[in-house]
């Protein structure tokens, strides 16, 4: 690991001005992501900014919404009454990310921008357009089981490793940052990029902006939710597949639904078209199947993940049917 500065200010304002300032430098919350890059020497910040003393770790109701500090703790805000009540799929996606140790030592705000854990991008003697651009893409010709089937590009095929990110994604939350130039709000659905040329550019946040909280909307989703996870082990496995599905039900029939995947995309994919298909359509599971039918469209294999072609539909279906209560 290379040798860096360490400063800890007390204000956003400080912390703002010391990243823009300085392009060496970064912020730092739980560490969790950053410091096993920087012991890799994926990342070499010269200067690491703590914002452990911000004053953004609460959880509360503001204009209507659920707004969530960039610094609550992943622990804390799964067992929150406030999200369990009104947002019970954050909830369930958290739970099911990494370890109970590192859940309570991860923000909220680090957890957005945690980076990809493609084998490629991790070995630095490999090539990896998004560690170091123009040197290729390792995973294209290589071991490519846990990467993307839905918007990748030549330069990039990692995905997203995110639990967390994906019930965001579904939920229609607003990121709210601040920078340099003042404060500004980015819709969730924006918030992370696809590879397309620059794979190395994850985020639209500008330089220096810091994530201050997350705002999630009222919504119908508080009862017929699920989060299901598909990986190659019970716990501390990031998802080969995972889809988060909320439905609004009249009785047998589907009011609206929302859903999103993970492990499929560059970023927490959305299933956009899908969720319009189910909006008025009884809660079967043919529907689902229909429904699912239409999520996949598009998706494209590679020579170690085609089973993600098949797992993929079926995962919809099934996380439908236990949102649903359909057996």
């Amino acid at each position: 690991m290379n040798q860096f500065q360490y400063v800890q200010p007390a204000k956003s304002k400080a912390a703002i001005d010391t990243v823009t300032k300085d392009q060496t430098a970064m912020f730092i919350a739980g560490g969790t992501n950053l410091l096993d890059l920087m012991k890799r020497g994926i990342v070499t910040p010269e200067k690491l900014v703590d914002i452990n003393k911000l004053p953004l770790k609460k959880i509360q109701k503001e204009n209507g919404a659920v707004r969530i500090g960039a610094l609550a703790l992943n622990g804390e805000t799964a067992e929150d009454k406030l999200v369990l009540e009104k947002h019970p799929l954050l909830s369930q996606a958290l739970n099911a990310g990494a370890s109970a140790q590192l859940r309570n030592m991860a923000t909220v705000g680090g957890n957005m921008l945690q980076r990809t854990r493609c084998p490629y991008f991790y070995d630095t003697a490999l090539p990896c357009n998004k560690r170091e651009p123009g040197t290729g893409c390792g995973a294209l010709e290589g071991y490519n089981r846990m990467h993307a089937i839905f918007g990748h590009s030549e330069k990039c095929i990692a995905v997203h490793p995110s639990d967390m990110s994906v019930a965001l994604a579904a939920l229609d939350a607003t990121v709210l940052v601040s920078g340099p130039k003042g404060d500004r709000k980015i819709p969730f659905a924006d918030f992370h990029r696809l590879p397309g040329d620059t794979p190395h550019i994850e985020t639209n946040l500008q330089k220096g902006e810091l994530i201050l909280a997350v705002d999630l909307p009222e919504n119908p989703y508080t009862k017929n939710i699920h989060y299901l996870k598909i990986r190659d082990r019970a716990s501390y496995a990031f998802a080969l597949i995972s889809v988060a599905a909320a439905l609004d039900l009249d009785g047998s029939n589907i009011r609206s639904a929302r859903l999103a995947m993970g492990g499929v995309a560059h970023k927490p994919w959305r299933l956009t078209e899908a969720e319009n298909f189910l909006a008025g359509k009884p809660a079967t599971e043919t529907t689902f199947r229909q429904a699912a039918d239409l999520a996949m469209r598009g998706a494209k294999a590679f020579e170690h993940n085609k089973f993600k072609l098949k797992l993929g539909p079926n995962a919809i279906v099934q996380a439908l049917k236990n949102a649903a209560g359909v057996a």
